[in-house]
């Protein structure tokens, strides 16, 4: 797999920015196989669970919604920000355990770019699953929705 560099300037991302004392600090790679797909692995420490050892739905989420935005921007070279998620939790996923995040293309209609992702344990148990939608923009409009100079 092939590491994909960080394309964000600023760093304070929660969840890639290198720079952000709290954040996740999330690495992404490209595979080498058939879909092309990006992978992060990551072992969620326990401030991260919500009920008993389970890593919280939200933080979940967020780990899609990233990963699925990296997908976008690195297969489209155009930056992309989220008009819908669908998650399906369909086994508890445990922090202080590693897992993985796998994220690929579905589809793509004109500047909606559709995609499937999902997070396995470290036995490789699909846990969860999602779907998502992301609008591609110019650069300049991404810059005025995100709020950038």
């Amino acid at each position: 797999m092939k590491l994909i560099p960080n394309q964000y300037d600023s760093g304070d991302c929660f969840f890639c920015g290198e720079s952000n004392p709290v954040g996740l600090k999330l690495t992404f790679y490209e595979t080498d196989t058939e879909p092309r797909e990006l992978v992060c692995r990551w072992s969620p420490p326990s401030i991260y669970k919500g009920l008993g050892r389970i890593l919280h739905g939200g933080i979940q989420s967020g780990l899609f919604d990233e990963i699925m935005g990296w997908t976008t921007g690195h297969f489209f070279k155009q930056s992309g920000v989220t008009l819908g998620l669908n998650i399906r939790f369909l086994k508890p996923v445990f922090v202080e355990q590693e897992i993985e995040i796998r994220c690929r293309i579905d589809s793509q209609d004109r500047d909606k770019v559709h995609l499937i992702a999902e997070i396995t344990n470290e036995k490789g148990t699909l846990c969860t699953k999602a779907t998502g939608t992301y609008l591609m923009l110019s650069p300049e409009r991404f810059k005025s929705v995100v709020g950038k100079d």
